[in-house]
């Protein structure tokens, strides 16, 4: 729980005052964001990193700076008076971000198709150490789903589908793709957007660096659905923003079967786990069958292209 004294010593350490409200946002699972405004008019985000280490937070840090510094729209956070970008209390991080307005990136055509141009603009900017070569989401997360579920006891269909599916998922994950700096969960909260276009990309914890295929699947799961239902006109937008950038190879094209199934596959982990392993909640804990489902419908990818 973040009170207004602890907004107040945070805006503090950036040589800010007069606080005059602090409003809850929307977006994100694990860590806090609010919306300050100060009496000056300025506004401002507080994040407290409840769920990240310290090292963690730095790291993330210097994912959103490399962006900005290539030019990719994002939010980094305001240096504070010693020099340093994140606040520590108690353990825990902080960051006082710039307020970009807007809201969460639409649904329409023109705002999906400027989401594939930023897209695949970011895909070609150069690496940086602090981008790590394995997905956290991936088949680490599919382990640990079956690890916990044993552990704990937890017997359900998704875990024994999940566990016969690692081995053929491991051995056809296709090696020889272009490979980029990827987003790795390119969801509608996590895209600032206003006027049709994409303001600011936010929350890199699961960048990394990876096959620039698999990210524009991912991005399919995220903007492509209405539910269990694929809105054909927005996976057409996405697909002629990112064109407009960075063409895809003959083998990217035939791999996005697999690759979408696949990141279909690491969201329902990631709500499986979430919600009935890390913090059951029963109100979320059926979250993951809305990913199930998409399982069993098939893309055409050739129609989408077309």
């Amino acid at each position: 729980m973040v009170t207004p004294a602890d907004a107040e010593w945070l805006i503090s350490r950036a040589g800010l005052e007069g606080l005059e409200s602090i409003t809850p946002l929307d977006g994100g699972w694990d860590n806090t964001n609010l919306h300050l405004m100060l009496g000056n008019g300025s506004s401002f985000v507080l994040k407290a990193w409840y769920a990240n280490t310290v090292e963690e937070v730095g790291r993330v840090i210097a994912r959103h700076v490399h962006l900005h510094e290539n030019g990719i729209p994002t939010t980094v956070p305001i240096m504070l008076t010693d020099g340093s970008l994140m606040a520590i209390k108690d353990g825990v991080a902080w960051t006082l971000l710039p307020f970009v307005k807007g809201g969460i990136l639409g649904l329409d055509e023109v705002s999906v198709r400027s989401l594939g141009e930023t897209q695949a603009r970011m895909h070609l900017i150069p690496g940086a150490a602090c981008f790590p070569k394995s997905y956290r989401m991936g088949f680490e997360l599919f382990e640990e789903v079956i690890s916990l579920s044993s552990g704990m006891g937890v017997s359900n269909p998704f875990v024994e589908m999940l566990s016969s599916r690692i081995a053929e998922a491991e051995s056809d994950f296709p090696s020889d793709l272009p490979m980029g700096v990827l987003h790795g969960d390119l969801f509608p909260d996590n895209v600032i957007g206003s006027g049709g276009g994409v303001s600011a990309i936010l929350d890199l914890e699961e960048a990394w660096i990876g096959p620039m295929a698999f990210d524009l699947a991912m991005s399919c799961v995220g903007f492509g659905w209405d539910g269990t239902v694929p809105v054909w006109s927005r996976w057409k937008a996405l697909f002629d923003g990112y064109q407009n950038v960075r063409r895809l190879t003959p083998n990217e094209i035939g791999s996005l079967p697999f690759l979408h199934q696949f990141a279909t596959l690491c969201i329902a982990s990631w709500r499986f786990w979430k919600h009935n392993l890390s913090e059951p909640d029963e109100l979320l804990s059926g979250r993951y069958l809305e990913m199930v489902d998409r399982l069993s419908v098939e893309i055409d990818f050739a129609e989408v292209l077309a």
